[in-house]
C-alpha cells in the first residue's frame, strides 16, 4: 500500500459517521496522521485516529478547537461537517438561517485561518471543503442549507486565490446522493429507489468514491488543482 501521507497530519472535521468516516480512513490508510473532530468519541477508532472533541455550535468549543489547529502544524484540512435544515422559507427562524451557516461556513473559515500560516510556511497544504450539489443547484425547503453551500464554494475559490502561489491547493467537493446509514434512516428503500430514478449513473454514491477522490485532492499527486468545485454525482447535476 503507497504510503504517500506519510508524517502529513490530517484534520477531518465531522469525521466520525458517513462520509468523513470514509475520508478519514482513507487518509489514514495512505499513512497520515489523522484528527476527528466530532462530539461521539465512541465512533472513533483509538487505534487509528485521534480524537478533537467539538461541537461546533457552543462557540467556547469552537474556539478552542481553533487555537488548538493554530499550533498543530496541520498539512491536510477536510472541512466535512455541516448540519441542515429543511423546511419552507416563511416558516424558517432568522435563529435557524444563522446556525447553520455558523457550522457550515464560520467554522470552515476559522479552520482555514487557523491551519494557513503552516502551510503556506511549509510551502505545501491541502485544503478540501466538503460543498454539496446544493451549492450547484437548488429546491425548495433548503434556503438555510444551499446558501451555506453557495458560499463554501465561493470561500474555497476566494481562499485558493491568495494561498496557490504557495503550492496550498484549495478545492471544494459537492457529492449527490450518497448511500450512508443517515440516508437510509431518512429516507428508506423506497425513497432510495425514487433517487435513483433520477441520477443518469442509475445508482446513488458510496462514501468510498467521495472519499477516494478527497483524498487524491489532498495528496502530491495534486500538483495543479486549486480553486475548483467537483461535483461526484453520477451526472445529476449535468441533465
Amino acid at each position: 500500500m503507497a504510503v504517500k501521507l506519510l508524517n502529513k497530519i490530517a484534520v477531518v472535521t465531522g469525521g466520525t459517521r458517513g462520509i468523513g468516516a470514509a475520508i478519514a480512513k482513507e487518509l489514514f490508510d495512505l499513512g497520515a496522521n489523522v484528527y476527528i473532530t466530532g462530539t461521539k468519541k465512541n465512533y472513533v477508532s483509538p487505534e487509528e485516529f485521534q480524537y478533537l472533541h467539538a461541537d461546533f455550535n457552543i462557540q467556547n468549543e469552537l474556539t478552542a478547537l481553533t487555537e488548538k489547529m493554530s499550533d498543530m502544524k496541520i498539512d491536510i484540512l477536510i472541512n466535512n461537517a455541516g448540519i441542515n435544515k429543511i423546511g419552507p422559507i416563511l416558516e424558517l427562524e432568522v435563529a435557524d438561517f444563522v446556525k447553520v451557516q455558523s457550522v457550515n461556513v464560520t467554522a470552515p473559515f476559522m479552520f482555514c485561518q487557523a491551519v494557513l500560516p503552516h502551510m503556506r510556511d511549509s510551502k505545501w497544504g491541502r485544503i478540501v471543503n466538503i460543498s454539496s450539489i446544493w451549492g450547484k443547484i437548488s429546491k425548495a425547503h433548503r434556503a438555510p442549507y444551499s446558501a451555506s453551500k453557495f458560499a463554501i464554494d465561493g470561500l474555497t475559490a476566494a481562499i485558493s486565490a491568495e494561498v496557490a502561489v504557495d503550492n496550498v491547493l484549495v478545492n471544494s467537493v459537492a457529492p449527490g446522493f450518497v448511500d450512508t446509514e443517515l440516508t437510509r434512516s431518512i429516507l428508506g428503500d423506497d425513497g432510495i429507489n425514487e433517487l435513483i430514478a433520477t441520477v443518469p449513473a442509475r445508482r446513488i454514491g458510496n462514501p468510498q468514491e467521495i472519499a477516494t477522490f478527497v483524498a487524491w485532492l489532498a495528496s502530491p499527486d495534486n500538483t495543479y488543482i486549486s480553486g475548483q468545485n467537483i461535483a461526484i454525482d453520477g451526472g445529476f447535476t449535468r441533465v
